[in-house]
């Protein structure tokens, strides 16, 4: 009917006043539309307070509907009749039998008196009387919500009706569980008239009563009247009323009540029918909620239970045991000894006793007993508890290879398993071990490559992932064969996992990047979403930036890609990508063509990537400088004024001819915005004698956004702070802080530093915040003693040579529990190789002794007392701010700090024996320096036994570093060797004593 019927429908909402309108042509003759008012849905007042209004409301819009479905019908149908020549037919009188008109007596002149009507009019009349139903019940749906608590006053007579009580039940249920909201007098008023229900006798409405009074306990008020009513239930001789019972009364008892049923409840678990037994037993963990030691008092029950030959009952038994043993581990260790050597004979019950082994494993020392508990498992005729042990010694922090080999075969047995559900959840476990040991799931390759033709296609899926972390590889190139034919049928929520393995794998096997990027950028041709899309880009990009071999095709893949890409996002973020790569490739010429096609046939904000783009270009290739010049001045006849904008800021950029000044200007640095403006205004309030210095500023927070999907909306978003801002906004609101940083701003925050111990009585971290001149130390305390209250709480620290206390702001009293924090200010020393030092520190404080439960102090006046801390590190790490994602262009930046005579020192060291890869050197250096790696050269090729470290940031004080490390490896030992330079020699002194 889809030629014949145009509709569209637009969604009923609750709680609003909705309009429905059914539009609909029929044939070429007529076009006939309804407008349907549903409304109003809000409760704005109680059922009580608003009858009269509420039911006007529902009879005006029934007789408005009736009136459209039968005037307006009625009038089209007689258009249409007299059109076809009748006098007026009705839905009712067309016949089939019309169609066979005898005329073999009559003359030839003679008119049939009834027009034959077509099959296509006959169905379409056929189908109007359906959507005139199918109007009807959107009506009732409408009204549904308010009918039916207007129906629950039926709850009220007498006789009590069972059927239509439980029809009007049901409906209540229904709209709480889709969400509908009740007031709590609404909420109320229904509850009570469901006790009147308690007369009935009728089964079905008394089990739905119970959950009735389940969902409105958390609404209604005075829900304990029904506690008698209950209480008999369930200590009655009906036992399909029993465990019903004992579930609803446990949902409406408080700790007042606790007491008053748990004779009853103590009887409930021990109970020979398993349905009573299994409730009291469930119902009591939740009340643990309400009194934290029910599952301790009731234990005894509990272990009487644990015997039963129920399944459930065992299983529900043993939850409630260990509830109440948990926080023993002795008791839980006996617990668990006891019932290995008896063995439950619920499959329930053994997964959970598994689960509790793994967890004392964790926490024991020795547990070879546990161990062997769990590779019994491997051998339960229950298949759920042999995947149970499975998963658990795959998944135990310890296990080895040795260990899992028996776990694996068990899973590979599963893999094939006539059941879908055993072969998804082995692959699925084989694939998690595959991260970590993947030699040992190469032994279930062959049943994993079987599982790629699966009807089920997250098992396909799981198991072709799998084998890209397993494979050799020499099986890369079977493997994408195979892959290639599996991709095309599978949803892009499947593709991009496989993207994903794709990815581990082109970074596992560097060498194979010319099989998998072909693979990939075929992969790009097909369709597809944006966020498979941006996962094969993302994929190209990682394979890029570690294997330079890969760069020039991988550039060459994004440049066919953004030629027919419909995401607008995704082709800014690989123009961005052709704009910094571009640039140093081996022919920067050819990528020009693409980026200025993108000027030409994309959206505003591409086409304002691509001039940023050529601006890049022009600016990092002088020979490419005419040539752009002339696209640009083009771009500046664009009609979007962000086009416009660009294109001719870059051209009076680029035409200046300076080259060292030209790139840092196209591609300027990401500033923290705050902060940048805290520092102007700092900066003018003084003389402004002296040039503004923005290398101070600390650089913004990068945050990937969502590329799942693209949202549109008119709230505008506040920035992101990053770290450094959200401290110094806390440190401004501390008055004795104020004045010492209100004109300097905030270099670095250091990561925090422990102290103490975990376990001891006060738990004290460290945080340093480092401004040009000043150190602020952040202790953030916490009192793990119950019984005392600390006050005066602060750090004493014992200056080093050359540094100053400026002031202290303690935490005046710190409770049980709760974060506290104190502040010591310290002034550097003017001599920077002073500033490098240890401070001793001491915890401070008076205590007051205090009752655990209040947390009220006693009344005496409490002593003075002090704990020893570790000693505090000022590092040079702490004075350094890397400045790495920038994009500086170290060679430019090297030759103008050079020109400027900055201080260049050079030194060869040889690391220690610690350090026995390229790879833990650049750690270790970057960590230790504070300095950023630049240009990616924090990355090392494979097998590379030399690699080249370039290295920048910012002393206190706005003074530029500039290192270059030159690593290499001989015999597990690397030697560096380190050029420094800094426009303070002193500075660049201390970076290399500090090395030595």
């Amino acid at each position: 009917m889809s030629d014949i019927f145009e509709t569209q429908t637009l969604v009923i909402e609750f709680s609003t006043d909705s309009r429905i309108g059914v539009g609909f042509r029929l044939g070429e003759h007529a076009d006939f539309q309804i407008l349907l008012e549903l409304g109003p849905q809000t409760e704005t007042e109680s059922i009580g307070n608003a009858d009269s209004k509420r039911r006007r409301d529902v009879e005006k819009d029934e007789n408005k509907t009736t009136f459209l479905l039968q005037t307006a019908a009625s009038e089209w149908l007689t258009k249409w009749s007299k059109e076809m020549g009748e006098d007026k037919p009705s839905l009712d009188d067309v016949s089939a039998e019309r169609d066979n008109v005898d005329v073999r007596d009559k003359p030839a002149v003679q008119r049939i008196g009834q027009p034959p009507v077509p099959n296509d009019k006959r169905n379409a009349i056929s189908d109007l009387k359906k959507l005139s139903a199918a109007v009807q019940s959107l009506v009732q749906i409408g009204t549904t919500g308010y009918d039916t608590k207007m129906e629950a006053r039926t709850f009220n007579d007498t006789p009590v009706n069972p059927r239509k009580c439980a029809h009007i039940l049901t409906k209540i249920l229904y709209l709480l569980n889709q969400g509908e909201q009740l007031g709590t007098m609404e909420a109320t008023e229904a509850f009570f008239a469901m006790t009147k229900l308690f007369q009935s006798r009728d089964v079905v409405l008394r089990r739905l009563v119970y959950l009735g009074i389940k969902e409105l306990s958390s609404l209604a008020e005075d829900v304990i009247i029904v506690t008698s009513s209950l209480t008999k239930d369930m200590t009655g001789k009906e036992d399909l009323y029993r465990a019903a019972a004992i579930r609803a009364l446990c949902t409406i008892t408080d700790g007042g009540m606790l007491a008053a049923i748990e004779r009853y409840m103590k009887q409930a678990i021990v109970d020979r029918s398993p349905a009573v037994s299994s409730a009291a037993l469930v119902s009591s963990l939740h009340l643990t909620n309400v009194s934290g030691d029910v599952a301790r008092r009731w234990a005894n029950e509990a272990q009487e239970a644990l015997n039963s030959n129920n399944v459930m009952v065992q299983y529900h038994a043993l939850g409630v045991l260990y509830q109440a043993r948990k926080a023993d581990k002795h008791a839980v260790i006996k617990l668990v000894a006891k019932l290995m050597r008896t063995s439950p004979k619920s499959p329930y019950a053994a997964c959970m006793l598994i689960r509790m082994a793994c967890k004392l494993l964790d926490e024991v020392d020795k547990g070879d007993e546990l161990l062997g508990f769990i590779e019994s498992c491997l051998r339960h005729k229950s298949e759920m508890v042999v995947y149970e042990a499975a998963h658990a010694l795959i998944n135990l922090g310890r296990s080895c290879t040795k260990e899992i080999t028996p776990a694996i075969s068990v899973l590979q047995l599963f893999c094939g398993s006539q059941k879908p559900a055993l072969r998804f959840a082995a692959v699925r476990t084989l694939n998690k071990v595959a991260m970590s040991h993947p030699t040992a799931v190469t032994a279930c390759n062959l049943d994993l490559e079987n599982l790629i033709t699966d009807s089920n296609r997250s098992i396909a899926t799981l198991a072709i992932t799998t084998l890209l972390k397993t494979g050799a590889e020499s099986s890369v190139d079977r493997l994408m064969k195979q892959i290639a034919t599996f991709v095309s049928e599978i949803s892009d929520e499947f593709k991009v996992v496989v993207v994903q393995a794709i990815r581990a794998l082109c970074q596992k096997y560097p060498r194979k990047h010319a099989v998998l990027m072909n693979f990939l950028s075929a992969m790009l041709r097909d369709e597809g979403g944006l966020e498979y899309k941006a996962a094969i880009a993302d994929t190209i990009i990682a394979v890029m930036e570690v294997n330079a071999e890969a760069k020039e095709a991988g550039l060459a893949h994004l440049c066919e890609f953004i030629e027919d890409c419909e995401h607008n996002s995704l082709a800014v973020r690989i123009l961005h990508l052709l704009g910094q790569e571009g640039p140093t490739s081996k022919q920067p010429s050819r990528y020009i063509r693409f980026i200025y096609n993108r000027v030409i046939l994309e959206s505003a904000s591409v086409r304002a990537a691509a001039v940023t783009a050529l601006a890049r270009f022009a600016a990092a290739c002088p020979p490419l400088l005419p040539n752009v010049l002339v696209l640009l001045s083009r771009c500046q006849l664009d009609s979007d004024d962000e086009v416009r904008d660009r294109a001719a800021y870059y051209c009076a950029i680029l035409q200046q001819q300076n080259e060292p000044t030209i790139l840092p200007l196209v591609q300027p640095p990401l500033l923290s915005v705050p902060s940048l403006e805290r520092a102007l205004r700092n900066y003018m309030q003084t003389p402004m004698d002296e040039p503004f210095d923005i290398s101070q500023i600390p650089p913004a927070q990068t945050v990937e956004e969502p590329t799942q999907v693209e949202v549109h909306t008119t709230v505008k978003q506040q920035p992101r702070l990053t770290r450094e801002e959200s401290f110094m906004e806390k440190l401004s609101q501390i008055p004795h802080l104020t004045m010492i940083i209100r004109d300097s701003s905030l270099l670095k925050s250091s990561p925090v530093f422990e102290l103490t111990e975990s376990e001891t009585e006060y738990n004290v971290k460290c945080i340093k915040h480092t401004f040009t001149e000043f150190l602020i130390l952040q202790f953030d305390c916490v009192n793990t003693l119950s019984d005392q209250l600390l006050e005066d709480v602060r750090v004493a620290v014992d200056p080093p040579e050359g540094y100053t206390i400026v002031c202290e702001v303690p935490c005046p009293r710190l409770p049980y529990n709760e974060l506290g924090t104190t502040y010591t200010v310290l002034r550097y020393p003017e001599d920077v190789h002073a500033s490098v030092a240890t401070i001793p520190t001491t915890l401070r404080f008076m205590a007051r002794d205090c009752d655990p439960a209040t947390g009220v102090p006693d009344a005496d006046q409490g002593y003075n007392d002090e704990y020893m801390l570790e000693d505090l590190e000022i590092t040079l790490a702490d004075q350094v701010r890397g400045i790495g994602n920038r994009g500086v262009d170290f060679n430019a930046a090297w030759e103008a700090a050079g020109a400027k005579g900055f201080n260049k020192l050079e030194e060869t060291f040889a690391l220690g024996s610690s350090v026995t890869s390229l790879e833990g050197a650049i750690q270790s250096l970057t960590g230790f320096l504070g300095l950023d790696a630049v240009e990616r050269t924090n990355r090392v090729q494979s097998g590379a036994a030399a690699h080249n470290l370039l290295l920048s940031g910012i002393f206190r004080g706005g003074k530029e570093v500039l290192a270059r490390a030159r690593l290499a490896l001989s015999d597990n030992q690397v030697t560096m060797q380190l050029t420094v330079l800094c426009q303070d020699p002193d500075v660049a002194e201390l970076i290399m004593s500090s090395v030595g």
